[in-house]
């Protein structure tokens, strides 16, 4: 059994259990101080010890992408769940019938055909479904274009047997919280002129957790905040203490004083370049960016030569996205300082469907 970082076979992930309590906790406070509910979106880490963890300093509940992730957290004890993913097809649909007799659970739609599908599977359930209107509100991805399309949604909904309304859900598009906002503002005025209720809208990530001052949303999703990385920093929604996912990998290769092969490829360390230059960068000298990344080789090339690190020698990679990087592991480290305290399954990884 592992003692330390020292004992562990690379490359692998580590996490700095005090970074992921003390990241939890500032996002927390956050949200309490903006007076919005936080619903943290567990696809960061996929893990139900987490998931609970966050709930258990005061999140209202978690956020899911997929079906999988979400059957993985209610076999573990998560009770309410957001799953901001359009569910089409019969097989999904049954299983989203038999898990929201399981848990508190809300959905999301950006089509009639959604609804239609989610109205037809939940007609003669016993619990009704309650559905959001996802909102397009400058990403370019799912939702509605305008809002009048989320008046008109929110209209089937309300019509449909089986179906409860629930809100307005997006994902806005990075650094845009004032256009999302004006947009959310149209539809909810919308909404309550046509006497519609609106109990929640839901939006935001982990930038917006931290830039935000005053919004129309009732409920914020980050996700990142738990470990940040690469990107959190470039984005300034942490520093490089903050970041408590790291690969650890060992120099295999020094082929010239200024290239530095790893044994950390696009297998362990994610290709997201997230607008950056390198996939990732040497804790401890930042300043250093693994360059390129085949399957199983990261490269790293100095600007200037030197013969440190050699081979044999481990360090450790702050990946410029982490979400990507838990998906690739089985499992992960946790470690205090230099000490290992135990390893822990990555349980809804590769959750897809």
């Amino acid at each position: 059994m592992p003692k330390s970082i020292d004992d562990l076979e690379t490359p692998c992930v580590v996490i700095d259990i005090d970074r992921v309590e003390a990241n939890l906790k500032r996002g927390q406070a956050k949200a309490d101080a903006l007076g919005v509910a936080l619903r943290p979106h567990i696809k960061t880490h996929k893990i139900p010890r987490f998931a609970q963890l966050q709930v258990g300093l005061g999140a209202v509940g978690i956020t899911v992408q997929k079906l999988g992730e979400a059957e993985v957290m209610a076999d573990a004890g998560l009770t309410d769940m957001l799953l901001t993913y359009n569910i089409v097809g019969a097989k999904k649909l049954a299983r989203l019938r038999a898990l929201n007799e399981r848990v508190v659970l809300k959905v999301v739609a950006d089509s009639p055909d959604t609804v239609m599908g989610y109205a037809q599977t939940f007609a003669d359930a016993n619990k009704p479904l309650t559905v959001l209107v996802e909102c397009d509100t400058g990403l370019g991805r799912c939702g509605v274009q305008t809002a009048a399309q989320a008046l008109a949604l929110a209209r089937q909904i309300v019509m449909s047997p089986g179906l409860a309304f629930g809100g307005l859900m997006t994902y806005p598009a990075a650094g845009k919280i004032e256009q999302s906002d004006t947009w959310l503002a149209t539809a909810i005025n919308l909404l309550d002129d046509a006497g519609f209720d609106c109990p929640v809208v839901t939006g935001g990530n982990t930038p917006d957790l931290y830039r935000l001052e005053k919004s129309v949303v009732t409920e914020i999703r980050p996700g990142t905040y738990i470990y940040n990385d690469r990107g959190q920093v470039s984005l300034g929604a942490a520093t490089w203490d903050d970041c408590a996912l790291t690969v650890l990998t060992t120099v295999v290769s020094r082929p010239t004083a200024n290239r530095i092969v790893i044994d950390a490829g696009s297998k362990s360390l994610t290709s997201d370049l997230f607008g950056l230059t390198g996939y990732g960068v040497v804790m401890g000298d930042t300043t250093i960016a693994v360059k390129s990344l085949s399957e199983e080789h990261g490269v790293i090339e100095l600007d200037v030569p030197n013969d440190r690190p050699r081979i044999g020698d481990r360090i450790r990679i702050i990946p410029n996205h982490a979400c990507p990087v838990s998906n690739l592991h089985d499992e992960v480290h946790l470690i205090a300082g230099r000490d290992w305290l135990e390893s822990v399954p990555v349980a809804a990884r590769g959750k897809t469907v």
